[in-house]
């Protein structure tokens, strides 16, 4: 029945500081920026390496939400990569701060935490 994941929606509290977070810090690719005047809102298609996957959104007085990782619901969003310290040396560059870097304990694998200007909380992952 599924196919695949189609998108991750995200609502920012400040438009301007996240879409530059997302696209400059992170380098996702805009796809289509569209200002909805009835909803005084932005939406912000972006992609990953040419694949549609973030949809990052503005509204005015949005509620804030938990997200720490351990809350209740979505727990994070995660990316991987292939060399964690050199994603890591370039995240700090960019003046994101991040968590000392973890084993999986079932993969193996490393792993960190990052959070976007909202404290929605990131991974990077390296696979």
């Amino acid at each position: 029945m599924l196919q695949h994941i189609h998108h991750i929606a995200i609502i920012c509290s400040d438009y301007a500081k996240s879409k530059a977070f997302y696209t400059e810090v992170l380098g996702l690719e805009i796809i289509k920026e569209t200002y909805r005047e009835e909803r005084k809102s932005y939406k912000l298609d972006l992609a990953l390496n040419g694949t549609y996957c973030i949809e990052l959104f503005s509204f005015p007085n949005a509620p804030n939400r938990v997200s720490r990782p351990e809350a209740q619901g979505l727990r994070h969003l995660a990316f991987s990569v292939k060399d964690i310290e050199v994603a890591i040396k370039e995240l700090q560059a960019k003046g994101v701060t991040t968590e000392a870097i973890r084993i999986d304990e079932i993969t193996g694998k490393r792993f960190t935490f990052f959070e976007d200007p909202d404290q929605l909380p990131l991974e990077l992952y390296e696979v």
